[in-house]
């Protein structure tokens, strides 16, 4: 009678589920982060090859330069197009110079997730230099940019994501670093943006951004030490800083958070508990349940490595992760779903396309290349080495989480980061909280050792800086947390 009525509920948590396909993580097969078959509500066409009559200039970018689009302070410069990686691959960005101290402030790139989803996400709905209205109309002016001090740049990425266009065959997060270093290499030999080079780096990216992040550092290190010894050549990239939004990093600590966070949570149960005891089974069934998938997952090599990890990502995902937001915003959990917030950018991209030099249609994710990384099985791939390695390193790491976020919970994170061995993790893990305070104003709880600190904000859902908290307005205290790690300070509360 239980797996009875476990199997009508799903039924109704994926008719739900169908209705909410606003967030940066594909439903496929009615299966959020599912493996193969197209949602009813996601058919939105593949883009397959470069489209005529544009003619890429592959080693080189093609601007628009001050559109006067979404940055309107006075005297901010602000150009987008495209970096050409080949004569079939363009990657899209859209750049905004810092509004203080332009020529010394540092370079922060901004990635969003999926894998597929479009970096206009994160400009248009969380930290840049305007933000969409509620009505999808149009947009105001963010006070709260991230820009404020720091050279901002949005990128489309892996190619065919958002307004990038080719040829599509990126489908790990280690490619997807390899061509992020290439577009980057054309953008810094451009005199318009050469004198960025000099600047520091920083990279900051959310939610699959968890493989991102680590990933793309890792690389850039390892790209710079054979500059350093001479066995390729390119610019060196000044890399200081990495920060982390409520990231997928490290599946096997990450996903008993759910289970954890399904029943117990600063807002409401989420599903009855027999869809918690149905779902700790799935996860802890010796051979064939969750983790141990992520495990083989973990230790397999060769030619059944990607079978495995599409494998884990499947089971998991259908059996543990779909089924225990119930009827809630697996974004936000204390809304019902589809929650309407963040509000849609497509209809307002879609005015400004022309202006800003797009030339494509944009799609907020890209299920062809969504696909590619579930065929590899990247997804339940760990990147944790990659995370440990970057700390260790002397980067400067923040990771944030928002406590009304589902998707990639605290619980979840707070696990990987204990599970972390880094030069800090001791001193990190001897600490409890601290409240992390703006203005006075309780807005979360944070740790912080050596570089490497966290905070969890009250009230956030998944794209953090797009929430409030109390009397603090949008935004508010992801900048404070943003200015402070970007100033290479530890977090504190004000």
């Amino acid at each position: 009678m239980m797996l009875l009525t476990w199997l009508v509920s799903f039924a109704v948590v994926g008719s739900v589920l169908g209705a909410k396909s606003a967030g940066q993580i594909p439903i496929r097969g009615g299966i959020v982060g599912g493996v193969g078959g197209i949602s009813p509500t996601q058919t939105t066409p593949a883009k397959t090859e470069t489209p005529k009559p544009f003619v890429a200039t592959p080693g080189a970018l093609r601007v628009v330069e001050n559109s006067g689009i979404c940055e309107t302070t006075p005297g901010v410069f602000q150009a987008s197009g495209y970096g050409d990686l080949t004569a079939t691959e363009s990657i899209f960005f859209w750049y905004f110079a810092a509004r203080n101290n332009t020529a010394t402030a540092p370079l922060t790139l901004w990635f969003n997730g999926g894998p597929g989803s479009s970096s206009m996400l994160g400009l248009l709905q969380e930290l840049g230099p305007c933000r969409i209205t509620n009505d999808s109309s149009s947009v105001t002016l963010n006070p709260f940019s991230w820009n404020n001090n720091a050279n901002l740049l949005f990128i489309d990425q892996p190619v065919g994501t958002g307004f990038s266009h080719g040829n599509m065959s990126v489908g790990t997060s280690q490619a997807a670093a390899a061509d992020v270093w290439t577009f980057l290499q054309i953008f810094l030999k451009d005199s318009r943006f050469s004198n960025l080079a000099a600047n520091s780096l920083a990279i900051w990216t959310e939610s699959y951004g968890g493989h991102y992040g680590p990933m793309f550092a890792a690389y850039f290190l390892s790209q710079n030490a054979a500059i350093t010894a001479g066995t390729v050549s390119g610019l060196h990239l000044n890399l200081e800083t990495l920060g982390i939004g409520d990231g997928l990093t490290d599946p096997i600590t990450q996903y008993a958070g759910y289970i954890t966070y399904a029943g117990t949570n600063p807002y409401q149960a989420l599903v009855p508990t027999n869809y918690i005891t149905t779902a700790n089974l799935s996860w802890d069934t010796p051979y064939t349940g969750c983790k141990a998938r992520i495990q083989a997952c973990y230790n397999s090599a060769g030619s059944n490595s990607n079978a495995l990890c599409s494998g884990a990502q499947s089971f998991c995902n259908s059996n543990i992760l779909t089924v225990l937001i119930g009827a809630y915003d697996m974004y936000y959990v204390p809304s019902g779903s589809p929650d309407p917030y963040p509000p849609d950018i497509s209809s307002y991209l879609a005015s400004i396309q022309t202006e800003i030099g797009a030339e494509v249609t944009w799609q907020q994710t890209n299920l062809q290349v969504y696909d590619n990384f579930a065929n590899t099985g990247d997804w339940m791939r760990s990147s944790l080495p990659d995370l440990e390695l970057v700390i260790n390193s002397g980067v400067r790491v923040l990771i944030y989480d928002g406590d009304a976020d589902y998707i990639v919970n605290y619980n979840g994170v707070e696990a990987m980061i204990a599970s972390m061995n880094t030069k800090f993790s001791a001193q990190f893990n001897q600490q409890v909280f601290a409240p992390y305070k703006v203005n006075g104003l309780l807005a979360g709880q944070f740790k912080t050792a050596g570089t490497f600190s966290y905070v969890r904000i009250y009230g956030a859902g998944h794209e953090v800086p797009a929430y409030k908290n109390g009397s603090l307005a949008v935004g508010q205290g992801a900048f404070q947390f943003f200015s402070q790690t970007m100033a290479n300070q530890s977090l504190y509360s004000t």
